[in-house]
């Protein structure tokens, strides 16, 4: 008789950490001492704690084990499975300090606080395995939809629930549905948007890795509320593990009859097909990915009409991202009143953050709305590690903005992170410590959206260059208090002229930091110094005489010669007109004689 099951998350992170050979050494030391009957292995999705992986979660006991390595998997086997003793060393939260009790995830500072109703399965089942998904009610709300409720019913459901896209733009969705189920014919389309672009964003991925039935089986509900018979999901080729689980979870539907004609007997048909996308951010703009889809340049087109009226082969489509789907199911099987009471009056439910930059505990987080910034950072991030300072977080992306410590207390939401200068996003939330300069933060975003730029208007083609050309000034000590008008200028002139809504929104990086950090953009223009040492134009290198040993090892690891001194003689010499700033000297120096300034 099955008594334990060992799920080994099998999302991209831990992949790369090789969670398969864990599986394998799991199977194989199991077998060894004959608890084959009582111990299963599987994989499963992300479990969220992404920086400590591999992980594995052991059933029914609710404990995860974290940075699990080969040599760790006999002790494991041998301790926990085999007598009953968990493994305290390794799990996420060893025991109550008080008690001494040893506590399951969901009483560890990471997991209390989260509701997961996006993230629902991924940790909990095999996502390669489909009885599994409909064991945990899966293709439920599917057959609630077919066989006890309209299309209209199952849109006003949508509505009443409030839902409000997850991509970024948070409009209604059930708005977006009504509007592509009002337009005559029966030929519409339903789209996935899983062209995640934004740098440090992997939300989506995760929910198509763990949970890849809870999309297909939502696309479908969606294809019946509006009358659409054929969906495409839009992913980006640089996730090869999810297209694979998709193409899975596609079959496997497709055999059982959950996809394709006449499904549930109730005479409707619905089929889906894959669209890999070339990694182009652009991409995740609604009209630009209908062009891609349709084989031509992704470019944004402008508005109206909308994709509800005229989208993919100028037929009615919509258009909405994983994680919004990701709720779907949930709402049919629970209601609208359920939903609505998640999360605030504005913005009910949950909202998936990907956590990372300067934080202890990097990873997947799924937390209610009204949730505050502070709670995420410092209760289930666990605050910026090295017990570095706080400076800001980016929300949003390349389209948000930083906020600061006296913004923390802010309740997440969508009209809420707008009110303060930045945006709720796709979900992409990096921490930033005392050690980021916010101007060079501001450069590095520029450099993406120029990058990333598809060209077409010239706001965006053109401004966005300039833009940055005026960050790599001021971060090179070159930038003037002129320089610093023109750059607030020209971003509020790109924000009100661009085409689509990742031009408007790309200067939000540069007004958000000029807004909170000017007195970091007026040190590099007047004092031409960079408070947080980021900047190389503008750092300067000196060896303090009194910790000096005249040992000569900075110069020995000098690759442009730019330091002398005499051995045991004199106190060593950089020569700034030559230096390089590699920062060889500070790493090669015992005695931190080397001061970066």
């Amino acid at each position: 008789m099955e008594r334990i099951q060992v799920m080994v998350c099998a999302g991209t992170g831990c992949t790369i950490g090789n969670s398969g050979e864990l599986i394998e050494l799991f199977k194989e030391e199991i077998r060894s001492i004959g608890l084959q009957d009582e111990v299963s292995v599987l994989k499963t999705g992300c479990l969220g704690l992404c920086g400590f992986g591999p992980n594995i979660c052991i059933y029914p006991d609710n404990i995860i084990y974290k940075s699990v390595k080969p040599e760790d998997v006999k002790e494991i086997v041998m301790e926990h499975f085999y007598k009953g003793r968990p493994v305290t060393r390794l799990m996420l939260n060893e025991s109550d300090e008080v008690s001494k009790e040893i506590l399951d995830i969901n009483h560890t500072k990471f997991y209390e606080k989260q509701k997961r109703i996006a993230l629902h399965n991924c940790g909990v089942i095999d996502p390669e395995n489909i009885e599994e998904y409909i064991g945990k009610d899966g293709y439920a709300a599917l057959g609630k939809a077919l066989t006890e409720m309209s299309p209209q019913e199952v849109v006003d459901e949508i509505k009443a629930s409030g839902l409000r896209g997850r991509g970024g733009g948070g409009f209604p969705t059930g708005v977006k549905w009504q509007a592509a189920l009002n337009q005559p014919g029966d030929e519409k389309y339903v789209i996935c948007n899983a062209d995640e672009g934004d740098p440090g964003a992997f939300m989506d991925r995760s929910i198509l890795e763990g949970n890849p039935h809870s999309i297909l089986e939502a696309m479908a509900i969606a294809g019946y509320a509006i009358g659409a018979h054929h969906g495409y999901i839009y992913i980006r080729a640089e996730y090869p593990i999810a297209v694979e689980r998709l193409e899975t979870a596609i079959s496997q539907a497709k055999e059982l009859g959950l996809l394709g004609d006449n499904i549930f007997g109730t005479g409707f048909n619905f089929d889906l097909e894959i669209r890999l996308g070339a990694g182009a951010f652009v991409c995740g703009e609604e009209t630009a990915l209908i062009q891609s889809i349709q084989g031509e340049r992704g470019m944004p087109i402008p508005k109206p009409p909308f994709p509800a009226e005229r989208g993919v082969w100028g037929k009615p489509t919509i258009i909405n991202n994983v994680e919004t789907y990701a709720n779907l199911t949930q709402i049919i099987l629970n209601g609208a009143d359920w939903f609505k009471s998640i999360g605030t009056e504005t913005s009910p439910g949950t909202k998936v953050f990907a956590l990372g930059g300067k934080i202890t505990n990097t990873g997947l987080v799924e937390v209610p709305m009204g949730t505050t910034l502070r709670e995420i950072i410092y209760e289930i991030g666990g605050g910026c590690p090295n017990r570095k300072e706080f400076k800001a977080v980016q929300t949003g992306g390349p389209s948000g903005g930083c906020l600061t410590e006296e913004q923390l207390d802010t309740p997440i939401g969508f009209d809420e992170l707008i009110k303060l200068g930045s945006m709720m996003g796709s979900g992409g939330m990096i921490v930033l410590d005392e050690d980021n300069c916010m101007v060079d933060v501001a450069r590095f975003y520029m450099d993406f959206i120029v990058d990333e730029s598809c060209g077409k208007c010239t706001p965006c083609r053109v401004g966005t260059k300039r833009l940055l050309e005026i960050l790599e000034k001021i971060c090179n000590g070159e930038g003037t208090l002129d320089l610093l008008d023109e750059l607030e200028t020209l971003s509020h002139t790109i924000k009100d002229t661009a085409l689509c809504g990742l031009g408007q929104s790309a200067p939000n990086p540069v007004l958000s930091t000029l807004e909170h950090f000017k007195d970091e953009y007026i040190a590099h223009v007047v004092d031409k110094k960079c408070p947080a040492g980021i900047c190389k134009a503008l750092l300067e290198y000196k060896v303090n005489p009194e910790k000096c040993r005249k040992c000569g090892l900075c110069a020995r690891q000098c690759p442009v010669s730019a330091i002398s001194g005499a051995v045991g003689k004199e106190t060593y010499h950089i020569d700034m007109e030559k230096c390089i700033k590699c920062g060889n000297c500070i790493k090669a120096c015992h005695f931190e004689a080397i001061e970066r300034k």
